[in-house]
């Protein structure tokens, strides 16, 4: 089956389609428990009430380690986009309207955003340790209500079916401050075009009334964040502009 093309392809994982199964096969680099860590969270989103994919089994498959999950058929919002143009500014307020769903969610149970962000931030070995000492005391001066945070929300991981819109991905998932969660969106966003990258945080403070300040007061540190992940795509120059920008 890993010989066959896979469905989708990321950063740590491939997808596979069998028998009306979704079967993520996680690369090699990522620890054994992965796929369970993932599972975890997903089947916690989906008892929230949310609409996310079935977790089935966690299991190995020629040797890998493998999740697998009910097949969502459909298109991505992405890809939506791609096909229309013009109506990129009505799915992005779709994915707003979703992504302020997950975050309604009271949510004690997961990792901490506070402990993976400070995970991430000490393993960059770019930056000195005066920065991140620095980055790391404006993360804890952070206040806010701990609530689901998906980690990875972007249109391509939203999967539409008729009228129905399932959440796909959720390895990144956290506790956490929505505003960071929101910042997350815009730099992978901006990564692409910084366009749709404003139109995206200009539907979210429309709708939620939280203002683009309080929401970019978190960019030097999940710039930083970001930098840990060594996607190969970022600009990590980029990103040290943006966390710099803030000294």
């Amino acid at each position: 089956m890993i010989n066959d093309k896979p469905i989708a392809t990321g950063n740590t994982a491939a997808i596979y389609l069998q028998e009306n199964k979704a079967i993520k096969i996680f690369r090699d680099h990522l620890p054994a428990s992965a796929p369970m860590y993932e599972a975890n969270k997903q089947r916690l989103a989906y008892d929230l009430g949310l609409r996310v994919p079935k977790v089935l089994e966690v299991t190995r498959i020629e040797g890998k380690h493998a999740l697998v999950m009910e097949y969502v058929k459909g298109k991505t919002l992405g890809q939506l986009v791609m096909e229309d143009r013009k109506r990129t500014e009505y799915f992005m307020g779709l994915s707003v309207d979703i992504q302020r769903e997950i975050h309604s969610k009271k949510i004690d149970s997961l990792e901490t955003m506070k402990e993976k962000l400070t995970r991430q931030i000490q393993s960059v070995g770019c930056l000195d340790e005066e920065v991140k000492a620095a980055l790391l005391k404006k993360l804890g001066s952070m206040a806010f209500e701990s609530r689901l945070c998906h980690g990875d929300f972007h249109l391509y991981n939203l999967i539409q079916t008729d009228d129905v819109i399932t959440i796909i991905d959720w390895i990144d998932a956290s506790s956490g401050d929505i505003r960071a969660d929101v910042y997350r969106s815009y730099l992978l966003y901006s990564q692409v075009s910084l366009e749709l990258a404003e139109m995206y945080v200009k539907l979210y403070c429309e709708k939620s009334g939280l203002g683009k300040e309080e929401i970019f007061a978190w960019a030097p540190i999940l710039a930083a964040a970001r930098l840990a992940e060594n996607v190969a795509t970022e600009d990590a120059n980029r990103l040290m502009e943006i966390i710099h920008a803030s000294y």
